[in-house]
C-alpha cells in the first residue's frame, strides 16, 4: 500500500485516478479546496493561494499527483511553491503538465517541468494533448446551441480521452518503471475539430456545425460569458499552437504505460453521449 496524494481530486482526470488507486489498495488522500471526499480517501483541503496548505498532506504521503486546475493563469506562481514542498519532503511527483511545452523552455509549464526534473525527487511529467472530455465540458454550450466555434483553423489534433489520461497516472503513480521521464499522451488518431463535431453530430444525431473563428472573437465570446478577461486571452493564446498544426502528432505513449491503446472518439461518446442531450 502507498500513500498517495491526487490533487484536484474532483476534476476531469483526477476522478477517475482515485477509484483506481483506492481499488488497487492504496491509501488515497483526495486534495481539493473544499476538502470533502465522497469515497474511502481522506479529504484534504488545499488551496493553491495558499501554498502553506499543502505542507501537512505532503508529510503524510510518499507520492502525489500535482495538476493545477483549469482557470489559473500564474501557473509558475501556482505551482512552483508546490514542487518545492515535495522536494522538502521527498514525495514523488507525477506532473500533469502540457502537450508541446518542451519545444520552449520559456514556455511556464515547461519551467515548472524543468524544476521538477532538477528538484532530485523521483518524476514522471504526463504532457495530455486537448481533451476529449472538453466537448461536454467547456464547449457544451456551442454543441446544444448547433455551432462550436474555435479559433482552431482546421488543423488536427490527436484528442485524448481523460480516462487514458488517469490510466496512465495510475501507472505512474504507483511503480516506479517510468521513473524520471516525461511522456506526451494522444489518442490513437488526428481529427479537426470539424470532423470530431461532425462525429459528435451524427452520434447525438443533432445537428452541429463547427466554425473556425478568429481569435478577437472568441474572447470577446468568452467575456460576454462572464469569463475572466485574462483568462479568455490565455485561452485564445493556447489555441495557437492548435491552429499552427503543433496538436495534430500521435504518440504511443499511451500504450507503453498503460497497456492498452488509447480510446478512440466515438469510445468516448460511448460513455458520455447522454451529456449532450438538448
Amino acid at each position: 500500500m502507498t500513500k498517495i496524494a491526487v490533487l484536484g481530486a474532483n476534476g476531469t482526470v483526477a476522478q477517475h485516478i482515485v477509484p483506481a488507486l483506492l481499488q488497487a489498495g492504496h491509501q488515497v488522500f483526495a486534495a481539493s479546496r473544499s476538502g470533502k471526499s465522497e469515497s474511502a480517501a481522506v479529504g484534504a483541503s488545499v488551496d493553491f493561494a495558499e501554498p502553506d496548505t499543502f505542507v501537512p498532506l505532503f508529510q503524510q504521503v510518499e507520492t502525489a499527483y500535482v495538476m493545477l486546475p483549469t482557470g489559473n493563469v500564474d501557473i509558475e506562481a501556482k505551482l512552483l511553491p508546490i514542487i518545492d514542498i515535495a522536494a522538502k519532503n521527498n514525495v514523488k511527483v507525477v506532473f500533469q503538465s502540457v502537450f508541446g511545452v518542451d519545444a520552449d523552455d520559456s514556455i511556464p509549464y515547461r519551467k515548472v517541468e524543468l524544476a521538477l526534473i532538477a528538484s532530485g525527487i523521483p518524476y514522471v511529467i504526463l504532457r495530455p494533448n486537448w481533451f476529449m472530455d472538453n466537448f461536454h465540458t467547456f464547449w457544451l454550450a456551442g454543441i446544444k446551441h448547433g455551432e462550436l466555434a474555435l479559433p482552431a483553423g482546421d488543423a488536427r489534433t490527436s484528442f485524448i480521452d481523460a480516462r487514458d489520461i488517469a490510466d496512465s497516472a495510475v501507472v505512474a503513480l504507483t511503480t516506479n518503471t517510468f521513473d524520471n521521464q516525461a511522456f506526451d499522451l494522444t489518442g490513437a488518431e488526428a481529427l479537426s475539430y470539424a470532423e470530431a463535431v461532425a462525429t459528435i453530430s451524427y452520434v447525438i444525431n443533432q445537428p452541429i456545425r463547427y466554425e473556425a473563428s478568429t481569435a478577437d472573437s472568441f474572447i470577446d465570446t468568452l467575456i460576454n460569458a462572464g469569463v475572466d478577461s485574462n483568462y479568455a486571452h490565455f485561452l485564445a493564446a493556447i489555441f495557437e499552437p492548435v491552429a499552427a498544426g503543433f496538436t495534430a502528432a500521435v504518440t504511443q505513449h499511451v500504450a507503453l504505460i498503460t497497456g492498452h491503446k488509447p480510446r478512440s472518439l466515438n469510445d468516448y461518446l460511448s460513455a458520455h453521449a447522454s451529456k449532450f442531450s438538448l
